[in-house]
């Protein structure tokens, strides 16, 4: 049957006739390629850029750190992200009703997907209004980290300098920045228990970055596609500033050394390649739905596959160049302080909130340096954090468009959302917010769930919606087919290197203690473990619901699987062999039907296997 070349036909022919409704605004697209790619670029280059790979790279061998991390990047960082950001494209639908006109039994993966959105956008703006903070108060004719005069200031605070070096111990004395950063800024508390009076500074952080957010995506892409011309590249132009001072201060050298000197040693621990896996899937923000939101605005005719090898390299390049932009700091930091930079090298929330404004206090004019720096980690956050919103919103408006995308609900529903969030991380900004900012950012958004979302994923389109259609439908999209290797990962390389990664983190877990030392009461592994099975749990359970509230033989009809050949003769002993296996388990109990529901997948997805046709999406 022929059928136009546009996404409007394919999936016209997929849906079968259209019902006579009020139809909602035709979708939105990019203005051009350009806001797309700044888009993504600003949503996949964050924080974790700057304050979590060169740590990674420094403590797992430097330079041979990259043998396991360019591993993982061609095996599973950019065949994951193409075949998201594909899906998008090709079915120009959110991150949950792509996987419905895909194969509606793995839609749990769409559910699933955006609790974690959710989750991640809850916690991750904290560190924004973290950094606003940061920010204003680095206005001042002194920086207030940079000495011991402080009305916050304990009689233990001890600024540090070669002269008093020795003279410093780590258990009986705290350094400015340090207090500054528990006592000035969270109020730290002894624990989740205490988790006291909101501090209402970074309450007013905390919403100013929420307004910021609001404004940047309330007219979706429109608004969207424009905000990213200088939230994508203002963080470049910092990067670079920062890049080029670093590397003019003494000791950067050393620093620089100790960041890229290779230790082949380090390969024989698999924690180094644990290390190297969860970097790419934290980095490149797969399996979270977002890639897929993105791309369902782009022209249907556009060159993803390009685009996304080009977005994958500039993502891990400036990665390792900003290595050097924070290294050099370090290292410099090391030479003034007369100390290994082994005792000042962090990562996280420690490196940008702790060593890097120790080591800005250190230099000539450091309130500049300082607003550089915060300003770069503002804008860092500011894009990952407002596209996980329109990722959300696109998912959510996508399953219901004859209602969201009419008028201002979209906006309506963008600001419920906003204002929700904003009173969750409430508790964030409390005296013990740091201990729930904890649990958010350990179980949340944790690795093992992330993995289990790219193993499903990879089968479903690798096996049961067929690696070779989606082949077939991306050159058409872009003219070409793409190089088959990328086929060869969605199939075998990226579920058998993300089993045997998940298998190794299930292996290795250990329960959260926050500085390593405090740990959570029992009702606080509760709240995590929640977090965790909150999304995962979201893919079985829609598969036994799906597979329980569909009448019939759901895999012979279609409704569950996607491939249906009607010209296939061999469809009709099969027809037959369902029915007569249905005939006589209707009777036997929920039990044994259920069985029989389930079975047939796996017979079914044999069968598959063996056909060479190709065959229509009935969704």
């Amino acid at each position: 049957m022929e059928h136009s070349s546009g996404p409007g036909g394919k999936l016209n022919l997929m849906n079968g006739a259209l019902q006579a409704r009020p139809k909602p605004q035709a979708r939105e697209q990019w203005s051009n390629k350009l806001e797309f790619l700044l888009a993504v670029a600003g949503h996949i280059i964050g924080l974790g850029n700057v304050w979590r790979f060169p740590y990674l790279c420094y403590k797992n061998g430097g330079g041979a750190f990259f043998v396991p991390y360019v591993l993982f990047l061609f095996t599973c960082g950019i065949p994951l992200f193409f075949l998201e950001t594909s899906l998008g494209q090709f079915t120009s639908q959110g991150g949950i009703t792509c996987w419905r006109k895909i194969c509606p039994l793995f839609e749990g993966l769409g559910y699933g997907s955006q609790v974690v959105v959710l989750y991640t956008g809850v916690y991750y703006i904290i560190i924004l209004a973290w950094a606003f903070l940061y920010l204003f108060s680095s206005f001042s004719s002194e920086l207030p980290w940079a000495s011991c005069n402080n009305y916050w200031n304990t009689e233990n605070c001890k600024e540090l300098s070669k002269s008093n070096i020795t003279e410093y111990s780590p258990e009986k004395s705290t350094s400015p920045v340090i207090e500054f950063w528990e006592r000035r800024i969270l109020g730290l508390s002894e624990g989740i228990e205490q988790i006291g009076n909101v501090r209402w500074d970074l309450a007013l952080c905390l919403l100013l970055a929420w307004i910021i957010c609001y404004f940047c995506v309330w007219k979706g892409v429109k608004s969207t596609g424009k905000v990213v011309y200088f939230t994508a590249t203002f963080p470049y132009l910092m990067l670079v500033v920062l890049l080029v001072r670093g590397l003019t201060l003494p000791g950067a050298k050393n620093g620089i050394i100790f960041y890229l000197y290779p230790d082949p040693t380090r390969l024989k621990d698999p924690q180094v390649w644990m290390d190297a896996g969860s970097q790419i899937f934290y980095s490149y923000g797969v399996c979270t739905g977002v890639l897929t939101a993105l791309g369902s605005y782009n022209k249907y005719e556009n060159n993803c596959y390009r685009d996304c090898v080009y977005l994958c390299l500039l993502n891990s390049l400036t990665s390792f160049v900003a290595g050097f932009a924070i290294f050099s700091v370090l290292g410099f930091m090391a030479y003034e302080q007369g100390m290994d930079i082994s005792m000042v090298a962090e990562s996280g929330p420690g490196l940008a909130f702790i060593a890097y404004p120790r080591a800005v206090a250190l230099m000539p004019l450091p309130q500049l340096w300082a607003i550089f720096f915060f300003i770069m980690i503002i804008f860092l956050g500011l894009d990952s954090e407002f596209v996980y919103h329109e990722a959300l919103v696109t998912a959510i408006s996508d399953m219901y468009p004859s209602f969201f995308q009419i008028g201002h609900r979209r906006k309506f529903l963008l600001l419920f959302i906003s204002a929700a969030s904003f009173l969750v991380g409430l508790l964030m900004v409390t005296e013990g917010g740091l201990y729930v900012f904890q649990l958010f950012d350990y179980y949340a958004c944790s690795g093992m769930t992330l993995l289990t979302f790219a193993i499903l994923q990879s089968i479903c389109v690798g096996w049961i919606y067929g690696a070779d259609r989606l082949y077939d439908s991306i050159e058409d999209m872009i003219g070409y087919r793409p190089w088959p290797f990328m086929k060869c990962c969605w199939k075998y390389l990226t579920p058998a290197i993300c089993t045997g990664t998940f298998i190794f983190s299930l292996v290795k877990y250990t329960p959260l203690k926050f500085n390593n030392v405090y740990e959570y009461p029992w009702w606080g592994y509760a709240i995590g473990g929640f977090f965790t099975l909150s999304s995962t749990l979201l893919v079985p359970l829609w598969m036994i619901y799906l597979v329980g509230t569909t009448p019939g033989s759901i895999f012979l009809d279609g409704t569950c699987l996607t491939w249906q050949n009607h010209s296939d003769p061999s469809l009709s002993w099969r027809g037959l062999l369902f029915t007569e296996i249905e005939r006589k388990f209707q009777h036997k109990g929920p039990v044994l039907m259920f069985i029989y529901k389930l079975v047939p997948l796996m017979f079914k997805t044999w069968l598959r296997l063996c056909d060479e046709h190709h065959v229509m999406v009935k969704c």
